[in-house]
Parts: structure tokens; sequence; C-alpha cells
């Protein structure tokens, strides 16, 4: 239900609903559309070196647009039970990705708080990156550029790959982007198996896999392809023990969260010969320190969290957060809605918002 209409709105323009975002990496989509709305006002402030204006804007913000990449946000400015208590009027938190990792959403629940992500907006950019990846592990194609680059004699033969066809893919989450993962899968003549606990097996199955539990997924894929959110469910989930129960010479791929595969582990499975690579976007430091042990092995192919940053996906992200925050403002329950227990409190506390607005 939209509130537009029943709740009058101020004249003065500094009155206006305030939308804050810190001034990180966002395509223009987000400003121009804010901008151009007569019934709000966005404020852009600098992530470091104006703590105090920052600060200041919390106190009468009703929508905070922040980062989803946690080592790109400053951490007084992740959204913790700290800066909730800070910002008493905060009625909508909009994370810039399919993530929020800079978010508590129980703190948020708790205060009242929508959270809101931009999930689908950049599933074919995750895939299409993720399969790259099996791309290129499989075909050793990064093997081969760094021994022609290093000058050193080697047989083309030493760096046989195989065919991904005949082959079996399994994907650990098959939201967005797994769902296209899975369809990429199996255009490449692959047997596409999931396993999802949010997703029933019917529903598996229209997605394009077969559903199986994990355990049977290690065992038999020979792609294991990660496209899961990042929670105390799969914190920590790919460890030593998940790593030994894959099949011998499978290849590993992570498009998905830093933190959800112990990265020593990862190490050891690859030195030892139990995995024959790993295709890496996602770190538990991003980006890693150039010392980072999985970067001085040839079989890892590692890039810095760039699966979801093209410019198709990046417009479609901002466009889609300007709409959500727009239409929230007005009352409309936001279509992505992290922690939808908090609508009923948070649209009363919207209107009593509206209905009482204060100069910042």
């Amino acid at each position: 239900m939209s509130l537009a209409g029943t709740v009058p709105r101020p004249a003065v323009a500094d009155a206006l609903p305030l939308v804050l975002r810190l001034d990180l990496p966002i395509d223009p989509a987000f400003d121009e559309a804010l901008r151009a709305a007569p019934d709000v006002r966005l404020r852009v402030l600098p992530p470091r070196g104006a703590d105090a204006d920052v600060a200041a804007a919390l106190q009468s913000a009703m929508a905070y647009h922040v980062s989803s990449a946690k080592d790109e946000l400053p951490p007084p400015w992740h959204v913790r039970a700290a800066l909730l208590a800070q910002a008493p009027r905060l009625l909508f938190v909009s994370a810039y990705g399919a993530g929020f990792d800079t978010v508590d959403v129980a703190a948020c629940t708790a205060a009242g708080v929508c959270v809101m992500n931009q999930a689908g907006s950049n599933a074919n950019a995750v895939a299409e990156h993720a399969m790259g990846l099996v791309l290129g592990l499989s075909k050793r194609i990064a093997e081969c550029d760094r021994k022609l680059r290093r000058g050193l004699p080697f047989s083309r033969h030493a760096l046989m790959g195989f065919d991904l066809e005949g082959h079996t893919l399994g994907l650990v989450g098959i939201g967005h982007a797994g769902r296209r993962m899975a369809a990429l899968g199996q255009a490449f003549g692959m047997r596409v198996l999931a396993c999802d606990p949010w997703v029933a097996a019917e529903e598996i199955t229209r997605r394009g896999a077969v559903p199986v539990d994990l355990a049977s997924l290690l065992s038999q894929a020979d792609v294991v392809s990660l496209h899961c959110p990042l929670d105390d469910s799969t914190r920590g989930l790919f460890d030593a023990a998940a790593f030994a129960a894959m099949k011998t010479g499978a290849l590993f791929i992570s498009t998905a969260r830093g933190g959800i595969h112990d990265e020593a582990a990862l190490h050891d499975a690859l030195q030892r010969g139990q995995l024959a690579g790993a295709g890496l976007d996602v770190w538990t430091v991003e980006p890693p320190p150039a010392a980072h042990p999985l970067l001085a092995l040839d079989n890892v192919i590692a890039t810095h969290h760039i699966a979801g940053v093209t410019r198709q996906a990046r417009r479609r992200m901002a466009t889609m957060a300007s709409s959500q925050l727009l239409g929230a403002l007005r009352g409309e329950r936001p279509p992505r809605l992290v922690n939808p227990e908090a609508w009923p409190a948070c649209e009363a506390r919207l209107r009593a918002s509206l209905a009482t607005p204060i100069r910042p």
C-alpha cells in the first residue's frame, strides 16, 4: 500500500525526507533518479574525513544507501547497533548489491528499520564470471599464460585440460545467479546438481538442476561453484572436511562471499592435489595481500570481487536501488526486502515521520 496522498508533504525543501549515501563508486543513475524526485532530497558525503558531517546527517536521514563491500566502507559507517542509535529517524537501509555484509539485519529489525538489497540485478554478470573461471581452469589458460610470460620451456601436453561436456557442475545455492549458472552449465553439456536449503526440490528442478544434499553434491561434482549468501549457516561451510569430501581433481569456484570457504584449508587441498584448481573472486580480506599463499599457486585464478561489476549490472543495480528507495519513502513495500518482518513497524514509523518532519 502507498501512503501517497494520505500524509501532507512539507513545502520546505530542507524538511523533505533525506536519503544519505557515502561517496563510494556507484552508477550515476542512482543520483540522477533521486535528484529528479520532487519529494526527497539526497546528500552525498565523503566516507573518510567528514565524520561529524556524516553523524549529523544520520540524525535526520530516513534512508541510508550503503555499500555492501565490507572492506570498501569504513567500519564506523557499517549499519550496526551503534550506528542505528545515532539515526533515530532511519527507516530504510539500501545495500548496493545482492549481499548485505555491512548491515546487521537483526539489529535493523529490532529498530523497525527495513533492509533492502538489489538481488538479481547482477546475476547474469556473476554467473558469466563464474563460468569464465571454470573455463579458465578447465582449459588451464592462466597457467599457460604465466609460463609463457616467464619464458621457461614447457610441453603443451603438460597443460592438458578437459572439456566441460559430460562433467558434473555442483551449485551450492540456486538463487538468481545460481539459476543463471545452471543454464550456462547446461549450455556446455554439463549435468547440473544443486543444493539449496531455501528452495524446494521441485523448484530446484524447474531452475535446471537436480536437487541433492551437500554431501552428494561434493562427492559427485567435477566443479563446485558457490552461489549462496554469507550468514551463520554458511560461514566456514567449506572447511578441510568439505574439501576432502570433494572428488579428487575437482575445481572449486566462489563468486559468493569471502568467509564461506576456509582459505588455509583450500590452499592445503590444492597443494596436496586433492583439488585441481580454484577460481576465487571473493576473499576474507579484499583485496587479498600480494603475499597471500593462494596467489602463489599457478592453479588459482584470482580476481578482486569484480564478478558483479559490469557496466550493465551496475546500472541495473543503481536503477533498482533508486526505484526501491523512492517507492519505500512513498509507503510502498520494497520488493527486495531482506527482513520483511520489519515492514509493519517500519510502515508505522514512516507514517509518523512524514506527519512530523524535522529540519536537519
